[in-house]
């Protein structure tokens, strides 16, 4: 993505600083900051406090901190897998990082020279990050062919599109999942329009996606979490596309809150609604997403203060009450049935066991 005339990657290993660096997604839109990371703590922080969110971002930020756990103890191999088990306590949702921190540990597990782990690590975390922007690449073009389909019956009018939370790119390195094809479908010329949800608490969409839709000049508003069931009904959404931080291999997923209560408004409307995400973030061992899908819950203050900007100043801003309880669940559990279907860097398949494994046979072992 450019910004201020320059190429940025949510997170990047600086070459010449020798650290590693993220973009602080807390301070966005109004503010671009650019924060190092050089031990595992900073990484465990900047995941548990979203400076960076997104599953395919978590994965590949927990890759870079087990690169930094060994930057303090090159050889130890028990410290390593004693830190890798904090690092993968930093979020309980997204299994993009318990993923992520296991490939590492694999890898560097299956090296017999201590002396080469920290470069290999290095090496296999950039991999990593590489493997994800190839997948959400892919994942945009596959999806890109839904927005063109509807486009052809449009008469020229703009393919309008609903998307909740930020699934962009600065969730997922590049080009994001849910945004994927969007920013296919509006490079290769076709009027697409999205109608982007605020996504409170933390308004993901309203100061994430809104910001990369604008730098990457794709057509877009802004609109309150629960205008979207009145859009479906007047015929002003074409298509719903998502993310998600955890599907199950039978269909079933969790993302942002609010994400179910879409999915219920697209079934009454008939408006097709998609599920975009690598495989990464399927869980092969999983079988009950409402069930067995951990829901994180965050601190209530999310709720009670809502961040803007005041006279070019960021500030927080307290809504209720300040004696009144919040309750701040991050995820929700959308089932397999209400679900049209999965884009994936394969293609798109069924909310369905049979379909999934369809498409991932190598997983089957797995199960």
């Amino acid at each position: 993505m450019i910004v201020n005339g320059q190429s940025y990657r949510p997170i990047w290993y600086d070459i010449n600083e020798q650290t590693v660096k993220i973009i602080d997604q807390r301070a966005l839109p109004h503010e671009f900051i650019v924060v190092p990371l050089t031990t595992v703590d900073d990484t465990i922080r900047a995941i548990k406090q979203m400076y960076v969110r997104g599953a395919p971002l978590i994965g590949v930020t927990a890759a870079y901190g087990v690169y930094l756990i060994l930057t303090q103890k090159v050889g130890d191999i028990n410290y390593l897998k004693q830190e890798c088990e904090r690092l993968k306590a930093a979020r309980p949702t997204a299994v993009n990082l318990f993923w992520a921190v296991d490939t590492m540990l694999n890898t560097i597990s299956n090296e017999p020279d201590p002396q080469k782990y920290l470069a290999l690590a290095l090496k296999k975390a950039g991999e990593i990050a590489e493997a994800e922007v190839d997948r959400c690449h892919k994942i945009g073009q596959h999806g890109a062919k839904l927005i063109e389909n509807i486009a052809k019956n449009k008469n020229n009018e703009p393919v309008n599109v609903l998307t909740h939370c930020n699934a962009g790119w600065l969730a997922c390195v590049e080009y994001g999942t849910a945004t994927a094809p969007i920013y296919v479908a509006h490079d290769q010329g076709i009027d697409v329009h999205v109608w982007v949800d605020e996504t409170r608490p933390l308004n993901q969409g309203a100061r994430l996606t809104a910001w990369e839709l604008g730098k990457h000049g794709v057509s877009h508003a802004v609109i309150p979490d629960n205008t979207g069931g009145h859009l479906m009904q007047h015929n002003m959404v074409d298509l719903v596309i998502v993310g998600t931080d955890r599907t199950t291999y039978t269909g079933d997923v969790a993302n942002k809150i609010g994400t179910y209560l879409k999915a219920l408004a697209a079934k009454d409307n008939n408006i097709p609604f998609y599920v975009a995400l690598p495989s990464s973030t399927f869980d092969w061992h999983i079988r009950d997403g409402i069930g067995e899908i951990p829901i994180e819950e965050r601190n209530p203050d999310e709720v009670r203060f809502v961040q803007g900007n005041f006279n070019n100043q960021t500030c927080h801003v307290m809504v209720p009450p300040a004696e009144s309880p919040c309750v701040n669940y991050a995820f929700d559990v959308t089932p397999a049935h209400l679900i049209t279907g999965l884009i994936t860097e394969k293609g798109i398949c069924d909310a369905s066991e049979d379909s999934i494994l369809a498409m991932f046979p190598e997983q089957k072992n797995e199960l």
